[in-house]
C-alpha cells in the first residue's frame, strides 16, 4: 500500500511513476477522500474537547442542571454519529489504496512489455546437440514420467501425472533447493499452510485486485495460496520486531493454485503452464536501507541454483510495465529450453519496498528508544517449478531419448539417467 502522505503531498509525483507503469490512473477520488477524512476528524478532535471542557465544568458543579446533561448528551449523540462517518469514509479510502499498485525506482527502465526488459548477463552457453531434440512433453510420453491423458483424466486441462523417476526428479530439486539455500545461504525453513485467511492475501498485495486469479473456499473463507510469498509476508504481520532482529532470511516450498486464463493455443502444450505447481520461494525482511543490497544478494542465490545444475541462463531486469503489482524494483532469472527453443522464466525476485509492510502493518524498532519504522520486503523463487524441470529435460536430453541426472542431483536421485519407466502405459 502507497504512503497516503506521499499521494497528499506529491500528487503529481505518484501520478507520473502509475503511469510509467503503464497504470494512468486517477487520484482525484483518494485526495478527496482523504481530505473529507482529515476534515472530519479535526471535526470530531473539536467536539471531544468540547465535551472534556463540559465533563470538567460538571464536575465542578454540586447541582447538575439538566440542560448542561442534556447538552452533553446530544454532544455524545454527535461525537458518535461523526465517528461512524468518520470510519466510512476511512474505509473507503483505504479500499481504494488497496488498488494502487506500488511505485517503480528511478533506475527501473521505462518499458510497456517484455521487449523493454534489459538482458543483464548470461551465463554458461547453449549446448550443442548432433541429433534432432525433442520438447520436454515428448520426452516426458516417451520415457513414462508424464502423463497428461490422465492428469486431464483426474481433474481436466492444464493438470498432469508425474510417476517414477519424474516425480522423484521434482521431488529431488526442491530437496536440493532447501538444502542449498539453508545450508549455504543462511535461510531459516518454512513449511506454511497452503491455505490461509483473506487478509494474508491483503497483506501480501493479492486481494482485492486479483480475486480472480485465486482459488477459494467460500465457506471456511480460506484462500489457496498462489506462492509462498503469501504465508511469508504474514509471519510477522501486526507485529514490532526488536532492534537487531533483521534481516530475517526464509525459505518455504509449497504448492501453488492459480487460475491460468490464457488464449486457446498458447503455451497449451507441455507443463510450462498449470493451475498447480510446486515452487521453492525464498523471502526477507530487512531494514529500508539494505534492501537493494538484499535483493542483489537474493538473485544471486537464485542463480546459483541454475549454476549448480549447469543450465545456460540469463537475467533480466524488468522495466515498469514488467514490474508485479507490489514490486518496485524486479529482476527475471531465465533459463534455455532447447527443445521447446525459448527462454523460460524460472525466478523472478522483487524488492517490495514498504508496500507489503504497509499492508501487513509489519515494523521494527531501529534502536529500543525509537519509533517504529516499516520494514522493507523482498521475495523471489527460488526457483519455480515445473519449468526447471522442462529445462533440465531438454537440456539433458540424450540421442535415445535418455536424461543424464545433473551432477549435483545425483545424491539425491539415486541414479544417474532417467530411461524408459516400466509398468506405465
Amino acid at each position: 500500500m502507497l504512503d497516503i502522505k506521499l499521494i497528499r503531498e506529491q500528487p503529481e509525483f505518484v501520478r507520473n511513476q502509475l503511469q510509467r507503469r503503464g497504470e494512468p490512473v486517477s487520484l482525484d477520488e483518494i485526495v478527496k477522500l482523504d481530505q473529507t477524512h482529515r476534515s472530519l476528524l479535526h471535526q470530531v478532535e473539536l467536539l471531544r474537547a468540547r465535551r472534556n471542557e463540559m465533563s470538567k465544568e460538571l464536575g465542578r458543579l454540586k447541582d447538575k442542571p439538566p440542560e448542561l446533561i442534556a447538552k452533553m448528551r446530544r454532544l455524545g449523540d454527535q461525537i458518535a454519529a461523526l465517528e461512524d462517518e468518520v470510519k466510512q469514509v476511512a474505509d473507503k479510502l483505504n479500499n481504494a489504496l488497496l488498488y494502487l499498485p506500488n511505485l517503480p525506482q528511478p533506475e527501473v527502465p521505462s518499458g510497456g512489455g517484455e521487449k523493454d526488459n534489459v538482458v543483464l548477463c548470461t551465463w554458461g552457453e547453449p549446448r550443442d546437440f548432433s541429433f534432432t531434440l525433442l520438447p520436454h512433453w515428448e520426452l516426458g510420453e516417451r520415457l513414462g514420467i508424464i502423463d497428461f491423458q490422465r492428469g486431464v483424466k483426474l481433474s481436466g486441462t492444464r493438470f498432469y501425472v508425474l510417476k517414477g523417476l519424474g516425480a522423484h526428479l521434482q521431488r529431488a530439486l526442491i530437496a536440493f533447493m532447501l538444502d542449498l539455500h539453508v545450508k549455504e545461504h543462511g535461510y531459516t525453513e518454512i513449511y506454511p499452510p497452503f491455505m490461509v485467511k483473506r487478509e494474508c492475501m491483503v497483506g501480501s498485495g493479492n486481494l482485492p485486485k486479483f480475486a480472480d486469479n485465486l482459488y477459494y473456499d467460500e465457506e471456511d473463507d480460506f484462500w489457496f495460496v498462489p506462492t509462498a510469498e503469501v504465508p511469508l509476508t504474514n509471519l510477522h504481520r501486526d507485529e514490532i520486531l526488536p532492534p537487531g532482529t533483521l534481516p530475517l532470511y526464509y525459505v518455504a516450498y509449497t504448492a501453488c493454485f492459480r487460475r491460468e486464463k490464457m488464449a486457446a493455443g498458447k503455451d497449451t502444450r507441455g507443463i510450462k503452464r498449470g493451475h498447480q505447481f510446486d515452487k521453492v520461494e525464498l523471502y526477507k525482511f530487512t531494514e529500508p536501507e539494505k534492501s537493494d543490497k538484499e535483493l542483489d544478494r537474493m538473485v544471486a542465490d537464485a542463480e546459483e541454483v541454475c549454476r549448480k545444475l549447469g543450465l545456460y541462463y540469463r537475467v533480466m531486469q524488468l522495466c515498469t510495465g514488467e514490474l508485479g503489482f507490489a514490486a518496485t524494483r524486479a529482476f527475471d532469472i531465465e533459463t534455455w529450453a532447447p527443445g521447446c527453443g525459448e527462454w523460460l522464466e524460472v525466478s523472478s525476485l522483487s524488492n517490495c519496498g514498504d508496500f507489503q509492510a504497509r499492508r501487513a502493518n509489519t515494523r521494527y524498532r531501529p534502536k529500543p528508544d525509537a519509533k517504529p519504522r516499516f520494514v522493507h520486503t523482498l521475495n523471489g523463487s527460488g526457483v519455480a517449478l515445473p519449468r526447471l524441470v522442462i529445462s533440465i529435460l531438454e537440456n539433458y536430453q540424450q540421442a535415445d531419448g535418455s536424461i543424464v541426472v545433473p551432477e549435483v542431483l545425483k545424491p539425491y536421485m539415486g541414479v544417474e539417467m532417467i530411461t524408459v519407466a516400466p509398468g506405465f502405459n
